[in-house]
Formats: structure tokens, sequence, C-alpha cells
């Protein structure tokens, strides 16, 4: 399984590999930094030639360059993008973050947690949700 992780704040993405890491299922985490680098990643353009399409992307709504609401936006409206589950995965717990986000279809919004144990208890619990349960789009 592949995840791509888009998160512009270095402790979280290292929180996120060591979470992942915890779980010991086989995936490829691929990170980066901003929304313009997301749009970039998915549509292969450079410097991201020959990536793989994730099976789920992890999304930062405070990002630079490009938000994650308009990263969002922008995914579900591209019809080679659109099936790709999409989870919010912010510090945000503002009633309108939620609900943009929902109403751009995100799959999934949840706020990070501060203790850095909730964190890699959340981080693998939506990983055996999303591949132990769910059947993802090929």
């Amino acid at each position: 399984m592949r995840i791509l992780l888009v998160e512009d704040n270095p402790g979280d993405v290292r929180l996120t590999e060591e979470a992942l890491f915890e779980t010991k299922s086989k995936h490829q985490l691929d990170h980066v930094p901003d929304g313009e680098a997301a749009l970039k990643y998915l549509k292969q353009e450079s410097p991201y030639e020959g990536s793989e399409r994730p099976d789920l992307i992890f999304l930062d709504l405070n990002l630079p360059k490009i938000g994650g609401l308009e990263v969002l936006k922008r995914i579900k409206h591209d019809p080679s993008l659109n099936s790709i589950p999409i989870l919010i995965l912010t510090t945000s717990e503002a009633e309108q973050d939620i609900q943009k986000a929902y109403t751009s279809r995100a799959n999934c919004y949840i706020t990070k947690p501060v203790d850095i144990n909730q964190f890699i208890k959340v981080i693998q619990e939506v990983e055996n949700y999303w591949f132990g349960i769910t059947n993802l789009p090929d």
C-alpha cells in the first residue's frame, strides 16, 4: 500500500513515519511538503515524473503555496484522481474547516492529537481501517 503524506511540519512527518513503522505492515510512505508539490506528484510533473499513484492521501490543511482545502478540491474534481481516498489530518478543530473539508469530498477528517502516544495510536487505527477493513479502488 502506498500513502502520500502532504505535510509541511517535519516533526509531524517523523511521527507519522514512526507510527506507520510500529504497525509493521507493508506500505510505502511518500512525502511532499506543500500543496503545489502534492499536485505535481499526483500528476507526475517535474520533479515527480514516474511517481506512483497513492492508495491513500494524508492531507494537512495548513500548507504553504496551495492550501489543503484547495488541494482537496482539485483532486476531487479531477476524474483521474478523484477516487483516491483523502484523509484530512490537521491541527484545526474549527467547525468551518470540518464542514468545508466534507463539502469538498474529504473521506475523513482527523484532528491531530497533541500527545505523541495518541498521535501514534490514531495513525495506527487509520492504517488498520483503510488497509485492513475497507476495500480500496485499484
